[in-house]
């Protein structure tokens, strides 16, 4: 639904924010289908399903890894166009422009499909009955593997260490901008029309709607993605590799990858608490299947 409301381009909203807007709702849809629905429901209580042919599994795989990550860096590319748009001036007509974010868009995912490329070659099938291979499973010397380790590396770092310095960097830069500028506004408003200029200013009001935008996707994701951080951190430094005795450790890693999943389901909530226009479409949308049967019923 807010994919097909974006697309119609009735919010308010720029081109360029719109597009990316929707590469993330696209994102977002992903992981909840690929991580949420296939991995987490679909494959444990279907087991006789066709994701227990070992091309389907690897595919499942690659799948999950590429949503998460689009998931991510969408968000990450967002933050960096607001950041450009409010803080860089001379940079923000070039930049902050429909192709612009399409070539980004298509940048990202392309590096994301790259990077996810090798996570099916991770696993072999179990077993082989009359040339089908069954079942997937962990090929021998993955934890060992230089190769390999240096790929974990890389994910890890491109999908949990580096996304919430980079959000908290742009986003500190951002308010630090608009809360300058607001005040040197308000004081060159105040000296020449008073308080009631002020109020009406719409400058000032563009300025507050896009970093209570911002802030809100950004802090959730920043929120939601913390924890499973900690705690590949701490699983990295104590190079815990199995569960012994107790399972308080896969507990915290599911309940974190819970709340991670639920990252991808929260923008479309903020879309609707902070842009009007947006709430009139998604009313307009849920109207209109009622709207059409009571006229064709009368």
């Amino acid at each position: 639904m807010t994919v097909l409301i974006l697309s119609q381009g009735k919010c308010g909203l720029s081109k360029g924010i719109t597009h990316y807007m929707i590469a993330m709702a696209t994102g977002d849809l992903m992981v909840l289908v690929f991580n949420v629905l296939v991995n987490q429901i679909f494959k444990y209580h279907f087991p006789g399903s066709l994701l227990n042919y070992t091309p389907a599994c690897r595919l499942s795989v690659f799948l999950q890894g590429l949503s998460l990550q689009l998931s991510v860096w969408f968000t990450i590319t967002f933050t960096f166009d607001r950041f450009v748009a409010i803080c860089c001036n001379k940079l923000k007509a070039r930049y902050c422009t429909e192709r612009t974010a399409n070539v980004v868009i298509s940048i990202v995912s392309a590096l994301s499909i790259m990077v996810n490329i090798p996570l099916p070659f991770r696993y072999e099938p179990i077993q082989v009955l009359n040339n089908v291979q069954w079942g997937c499973h962990t090929v021998t010397g993955y934890l060992t593997s230089p190769v390999w380790t240096a790929h974990r590396w890389l994910t890890n770092i491109s999908n949990m260490f580096l996304p919430i310095p980079l959000l908290l960097i742009l986003n500190s830069l951002t308010a630090r901008h608009i809360l300058v500028a607001s005040r040197v506004r308000q004081a060159l408003k105040s000296s020449r029309g008073g308080a009631g200029e002020m109020c009406r200013d719409p400058e000032l009001k563009s300025r507050r709607a896009s970093i209570v935008l911002l802030f809100t996707i950004c802090g959730c994701f920043v929120v939601l993605t913390a924890p499973i951080t900690v705690i590949h951190i701490c699983v990295g430094v104590t190079n815990t590799v199995a569960f012994q005795g107790s399972n308080s450790l896969y507990l915290a890693i599911m309940a974190a990858f819970l709340l991670m999943c639920t990252s991808s389901c929260t923008n479309t909530y903020i879309y609707a608490l902070t842009q009007r226009r947006f709430r009139e479409e998604v009313k307009y949308v849920l109207k209109y299947p009622y709207s059409l049967l009571y006229k064709i019923c009368d």
